[in-house]
């Protein structure tokens, strides 16, 4: 029987054909792995002909480990909606970016609070040679061997950001809670989507973008309606996601008010809580 479930009974479900899933706090174990169990009951529901997508905050060069090992996943909605992916063709289907005009006020309240700054672009992550060795200090160490590998080092993000015409995703990643409550609300008559990530990350899209609305697109680029889509994710950058879905899975390791937009609680990311909730509403 499922943890919690408030979904339509069995006999009447649909028939669900596109299945997007968070990666850190869902997918991933607390150690960022996937389950080998886990990628067995994926691939027995790719099987059926389900469509299975990634849908994460995630650039494309923080997910290519990944990819390698989940060849049933041919779609990724990342950079929390900016970039969606055919993993099979290789190439992006659909793209929205930070305009330059915002670059200049995000970076001041970056350096106002001495946040770390991510810029991600479709071919790269980049980021500080001064801030990447002390990720701890916001909250951010259990990536840090990650961004160590795939992250390209600059002196001067400020000079950095004058390169690009637009940016597909900007973070800052605060010393605290109290800052980046702070730095939201310095920023928020910006015309970006923000979404409050991690313990102190706050992720900053262009208008508009959102995980859900990469839902969308992907689901009509598919010739899905929106009822057919499944959504599985656990934290604030997911609302929009589970909210458009046809049916919303949460973690349990989900805090409490993003659990009040499941219609199905399932077990955590360290015990195949994505597995579960496929096994049980596909009968595996």
């Amino acid at each position: 029987m499922p943890i919690s479930n408030k979904a339509n009974n069995k006999e009447g479900f649909l028939p669900y054909s596109l299945i997007a899933m968070d990666m850190d706090g869902t997918l991933l174990t607390s150690d960022k792995k996937i389950l080998p169990e886990t990628l067995d009951d994926l691939s027995l529901v790719a099987d059926k002909g389900v469509h299975l997508s990634y849908a994460t905050g995630r650039a494309l060069v923080e997910m290519k480990e990944y990819f390698e090992i989940t060849p049933m996943i041919r779609y990724a909605i990342c950079y929390s909606g900016a970039i969606i992916y055919d993993c099979m063709a290789k190439k992006v289907i659909y793209r929205k970016e930070v305009p330059s005009s915002c670059f200049e006020r995000i970076i001041e309240v970056a350096d106002k609070y001495d946040g770390m700054l991510t810029f991600l672009t479709e071919n790269e992550s980049i980021v500080s040679s001064a801030d990447i060795n002390h990720m701890d200090d916001f909250h951010m160490g259990v990536y840090q061997p990650m961004y160590l590998k795939v992250t390209r080092q600059v002196d001067d993000m400020a000079a950095e950001s004058r390169k690009h015409d637009s940016i597909t995703k900007i973070n800052i990643y605060f010393r605290n809670q109290e800052d980046r409550h702070r730095g939201y609300e310095e920023l928020i008559n910006l015309p970006l989507t923000f979404a409050l990530a991690e313990e102190t990350s706050l992720e900053m899209n262009a208008e508009g973008v959102s995980k859900g609305t990469a839902l969308k697109t992907l689901s009509s680029l598919l010739d899905i309606s929106i009822e057919e889509t499944m959504a599985i994710g656990d934290a604030d950058n997911d609302r929009d996601m589970l909210s458009t879905a046809g049916i919303s899975v949460v973690m349990m390791n989900a805090r409490s008010d993003i659990k009040k937009l499941a219609n199905y609680i399932t077990k955590d990311s360290d015990h195949n809580g994505v597995g579960f909730a496929i096994r049980d509403y596909f009968d595996l």
